[in-house]
């Protein structure tokens, strides 16, 4: 027989990312004490590949070509899914507070 599958949402997917790695920990560590304090399941946090963007200057502007410096810029992710989120779930996600740098995206599947 074939299973309906109910109308609604059936997992919340959470991506946190930031540059400074223990403050993504602390950020989704509030996003799961939150989720549990409902009753909900969550999955994770699953630690995704570190996106690293690297960039080299010339250090002098006219003589010099083999003088140069490297910088780069590390985005740390992570990954949440909470499964059969509530409304009361869903809202108290919204109104968590976050630490600045830190960038939340919430995608309903």
């Amino acid at each position: 027989m074939v299973e309906k599958k109910k109308k609604g949402v059936d997992k919340l997917r959470i991506r946190v990312r930031a540059y400074e790695h223990k403050l993504l920990d602390i950020s989704v560590k509030q996003i799961i004490d939150t989720a549990k304090r409902f009753d909900a399941e969550v999955r994770g946090p699953i630690p995704m590949p570190t996106e690293i963007k690297k960039y080299t200057v010339l250090r002098s502007t006219f003589v010099n070509k083999d003088a140069r410096e490297q910088f780069e810029m590390r985005v740390h992710k992570r990954l949440i899914d909470i499964l059969q989120p509530s409304g009361k779930v869903m809202e108290a996600l919204t109104n968590i507070s976050l630490p600045s740098g830190v960038s939340i995206d919430l995608k309903m599947v």
